[in-house]
Order: C-alpha cells, then structure tokens, then sequence
C-alpha cells in the first residue's frame, strides 16, 4: 500500500473536498482540507475485491445471511482486542451516528437529559438535542497537557434527570486513550447514577505505539446491565461513506429494548457495506492496518512537530485517532482571529473548537490522514501564517 499516492478527490461528492467551498469560502483547488473525518487513502485490497465481486455480479439485491459478517466482527474483536462477542448481540446500524441516536431513542424520553465529557465529538451533541432531550455537559479537566476526567466534580454536578452516558473512547478530540482505572471510574459512576452507558469506539484500532485501548466490556464487564457497545470498521478501513455500524448489547433486556426499537424503525444493511466489512476484518486487513498506523504515526510527529515551532501553539499529545488538537489560546489571539489565520492565510479547512462543547473553544482539530506532502504543506502555510509570533 502507497500512502504517499496523491489521490484527486474532488468532484467525486465527496464531503471532505467539495464541501470546502459552500462552507468555509476555500477552493479545492488550492485549499486544503483538514476537517471532516475520513482519510485520503485506498482501503486494503480485499475491500476492493468484494466490490469488484458484486459489479462483476451485477445484481444489488437486499442483503441476507450475516453470519459471515458477524463471525468476522467477532474474531476481529477477539484478535485485535481480546473481546470476546456474541455473535447474537449484535446489530447492524446506518453508521455510528445512527447508532447514537437509536440509543438515545430506545433509552431515554423526551426532557430527560443525556451526559457528554466535554469537549466531545460534535454529533453526539446535535443528535441528543434534535431529539428533544437535554445535554449535559461534564468538563473533563487539563492535566500535564492533557484530558482528564473529574469524577468528583461530575457528582456534583447530576441532578438526577440525567439517563444516559456517551463515553467517547479512545476520544475524540483529545486522542486519549483512556486507562483501565479511568474505564472503569466511568462505569462505577454510570452505576451510581443508574445511567445507560454507551461507549462509542470507533476509534478502537487507530492507537499509536506505546498505547493499548481497552474495550469497555473487557475493562468493566460487571457493568454488562446497563453497557451499550458501539464499533465500525468505516474509521479503521477508510469506508465510511458505506455508513454501516455496530451496535452490540451483551445485556437480554437491553438487547430486547434495542431490538424493538430497531425493528420499528426499520434499519436495515447495506448489502455493499456488509461485503465491505467482512472483508476488511481479514488478516490482509490487519496487515494494511499495522502499515497505516506507522504512516499516521509519522504524519502525527512531523505535524506535531511543525506546530511546535509556533510560539503559542500547542497540539495535545496524541494516543489514538488522526485528528489533531490543537490550542492556540497561547498565541495572544481571539478564537475568531486563530481560525481567521488558519483559515484565510494558511487556506486550511479545520473543525473548530466551540463545536465540540465546553472547553473546546481556543482550539482546532486538524485531520491529518493524509499524504506526508500534504502535511508538511500544511505545516510550512501555518508557519508562514503565524510568522510574526515567531
């Protein structure tokens, strides 16, 4: 697999690039966008080859027997992680976000409110308030440049309307990975609120050397009464346009409750999204996987590097994700001036802070799943756009 492959993205509807332009005023053509979630890279050969199989084919029926998709998120799971799945307690969603908003439709009421560390990944946030009920934001605190949580604090702060915890994990912005102490400090919390847990890991497998993501089934299985586990290959294998998730509920009665819900609302697969999963969880997968860890881990130092070099800005260190946070509340500029120089000067296209909840403001987050020119171009517009700072 070349990583370094330029690939022309634009002009094939795809958000990333063509968006550039009717949302931030930046042109594709020399514009670069670092926002939206997905990777400039091809997915590993075997994804390739299931969809060449159903062109060659020619008919795109409704999609039946998962057992084969099923049998290949368990032992994915149980390779990669150590979790070890019921096949039974799985089921298929339009994508994670879809599978957010089933969650908070299944488990809570309208009025009720739905717990977010924050900062956190933006669509928790839109889903939970478009569906008539409350957020509550719990702050996770800064330590040694980093985000922790702050459990005394959290107590405090319930009213106990609250029914509901999306965990973010590993998380989204910040990139950590959280410890086995901290899984588990969630859990006792979401036990002693009696709030439906639901872990969000879509980030599972983009961990950096050095760290090990800790499924929150395997890091608190007494918990299994009110968890909800939610996963996707569409981050891992760069598919996300095949909008296909997992939502997988160990528990019976939760299990039962999902499944109503999910009947009655009629979510069904995506025929090419399920060949394109089963075939990515394959051993070639995990091959492709292990090479793309190294390349991100090389773009997330040179990036993490360059943004070094400019007095006042600061990325958090990153464990997992290709998504950068970035700080530049030390610059001496307003959140509208940081982003006005990111993006009018240096023509980057970021997500901004202040979408991601309290305590997001000040910050950026760049995506850099991209080629290493690409990054280092980046890296040179954004020191040439703070070059008086330096």
């Amino acid at each position: 697999m070349n990583f370094d492959e330029t690939i022309d993205r634009r002009g094939t509807h795809c958000s990333k690039w063509d968006m550039m332009e009717p949302l931030y005023g930046l042109s594709g053509k020399d514009a670069l966008p670092m926002w939206v979630a997905d990777m400039d890279f091809r997915p590993p050969a075997p994804v390739q080859a299931a969809l060449e199989r159903m062109l060659g084919h020619g008919i795109y029926g409704y999609f039946g027997d998962e057992g084969p998709y099923r049998e290949a998120i368990c032992w994915w799971m149980a390779r990669r992680h150590g979790w070890h799945v019921d096949p039974a307690s799985i089921f298929t969603t339009n994508g994670l976000v879809n599978g957010t908003a089933l969650c908070v439709d299944t488990w809570t009421e309208p009025g009720d409110a739905v717990v977010l560390m924050t900062p956190v990944y933006h669509a928790f946030a839109r889903v939970v308030r478009a569906a008539g009920r409350e957020v509550c934001e719990l702050p996770l605190i800064r330590q040694d440049g980093s985000y922790r949580m702050d459990f005394d604090n959290w107590d405090r702060r319930m009213t106990g309307r609250e029914k509901m915890l999306i965990l973010c994990s590993p998380h989204n912005p910040g990139g950590r990975v959280w410890t086995l102490e901290e899984l588990r400090g969630v859990a006792d919390f979401a036990a002693r609120h009696n709030l439906v847990l639901v872990s969000d890991e879509i980030h599972q497998d983009l961990v950096f050397p050095g760290q090990r993501h800790i499924p929150m089934a395997v890091a608190a299985p007494e918990a299994a009464q009110r968890l909800v586990m939610m996963t996707a290959a569409t981050k891992t294998f760069n598919i996300a346009g095949a909008h296909v998730g997992n939502v997988i509920v160990a528990d019976e009665k939760l299990r039962s409750a999902f499944a109503r819900r999910h009947v009655a609302l009629g979510i069904g697969p995506n025929s090419f999204g399920m060949h394109m999963v089963t075939a990515a969880y394959s051993p070639e997968g995990a091959e492709w996987l292990d090479n793309l860890i190294r390349y991100l881990d090389g773009n997330r130092q040179a990036f993490d590097a360059g943004i070094a070099a400019i007095p006042g800005l600061r990325s958090m260190p990153l464990e997992a994700t290709y998504l950068a946070w970035v700080d530049g509340s030390g610059a001496g500029l307003s959140s509208e001036e940081f982003i006005t120089r990111v993006e009018k000067e240096a023509r980057i296209a970021t997500n901004h802070g202040h979408t991601f909840g309290a305590g997001g403001d000040g910050f950026l987050r760049f995506n850099f799943a991209c080629s290493r020119k690409m990054v280092d171009e980046a890296v040179s517009r954004l020191q040439a756009a703070f070059s008086d700072l330096q």
